[in-house]
């Protein structure tokens, strides 16, 4: 099989992973690369790495060319954007990964609230399966529009799975302490992302505001069978890349790391992304720089009552590209980790 994979977004950096990892992929032929503005020029003039890996060149998007030639189209771009193409895509039969925002809510109104615009699509969000695999798996297989997770959600989400399926913390408990790199925040300029802004310094943003909100409460919400509201702060670090969260929540039982361990080896035991350290070994980004694993970690505070979980990953690969070519595996009927396997690279 040779899946024909279209990128529009392709040159932000969640694109250029995905034209990355897509052109050593063993059954993928990348056939177009959209951009709004390097469209003429080469893929390796706008990411000299790829020089001698991939010689499309950028083009400017004619959406009904593209979905003809393609059997899946990858969409890397701004909320509000990825409406009007899925609805092409569909309407051709076609499959689609949306890596932005805009099928991940359930709710228009929620999306609407959150993102401040209308949802355009609102009768493809019931066929949209939120692309978490290690949750949503079996629906992965049998969907043609998936929306893949946002980074802080997706390292967040695996942290608390198994807790929240067995009942074992309060749901109105749980605080959120995530960190980004910079990389994070797309390729466009920004003051807030220039070196001497980000360089020797951390800071949080989006203070109870964040836009992965709804979506963190969603997923966890389903897993409780029950809603949660969470306490998210994200912060921005002077790094390149990685999302090391820092979770915490009151247990409904008294546990040991030992057994809440356990609990985790189990829930995440066929799962080849998902690493659960051992007790006294703790994640950190360097750890999974470059791969599509999610590690986590955890201590069990007896003396506050509380479980303090650490997940890490890197939100250009498990957190966007690696992870939009996972559930393109799992769409087609491949082996999950084909073009994903290995650790990442260190330092």
């Amino acid at each position: 099989m040779v899946i024909k994979a279209s990128i529009i977004g392709a040159t932000g950096y969640a694109g250029a992973e995905l034209v990355r990892l897509l052109s050593a992929h063993p059954q993928v032929e990348l056939v177009g690369l959209t951009t709004q503005s390097y469209a003429g020029k080469a893929f390796w003039e706008v990411y000299p790495h790829l020089y001698g890996y991939v010689d499309l060149v950028c083009e400017e998007q004619d959406l009904p060319a593209l979905v003809a030639r393609s059997d899946v189209i990858f969409t890397a771009l701004p909320h509000g954007h990825a409406m009007a193409v899925a609805r092409e895509v569909i309407g051709e039969g076609k499959a689609l990964v949306d890596l932005g925002a805009d099928f991940r809510l359930r709710d228009p109104v929620v999306y609407q609230d959150w993102y401040k615009v209308e949802h355009t699509a609102a009768e493809l969000l019931p066929r949209a399966v939120y692309g978490l695999p290690e949750i949503h798996r079996d629906e992965i297989r049998s969907a043609r529009l998936v929306a893949n997770p946002g980074c802080y959600p997706t390292s967040v989400i695996l942290a608390l799975a198994p807790l929240l399926k067995e009942g074992l913390v309060e749901t109105g408990s749980i605080i959120i302490d995530a960190k980004s790199g910079v990389s994070g925040a797309g390729r466009g300029l920004s003051l807030n992302t220039h070196y001497c802004e980000v360089n020797e310094s951390i800071k949080a943003y989006g203070v109870a505001v964040h836009r992965h909100t709804p979506e963190i409460e969603q997923e966890l919400s389903a897993l409780a069978g029950k809603k949660v509201l969470v306490s998210f702060t994200p912060h921005l670090t002077p790094m390149t890349r990685g999302i090391l969260s820092t979770i915490y929540a009151r247990l409904t039982r008294l546990k040991s790391t030992e057994e809440v361990l356990a609990l985790y080896r189990e829930f995440y035991r066929q799962e080849k992304f998902v690493r659960v350290l051992p007790a006294g070994m703790l994640p950190a980004t360097k750890m999974v720089a470059g791969s599509n694993h999610c590690d986590i970690g955890l201590v069990v505070d007896r003396r506050t009552g509380r479980v303090v979980i650490i997940s890490a990953i890197d939100n250009l690969i498990k957190g966007a590209a690696g992870q939009a070519v996972q559930n393109m595996n799992i769409m087609f009927g491949l082996a999950e980790d084909t073009g994903l396997y290995g650790p990442g690279v260190y330092p």
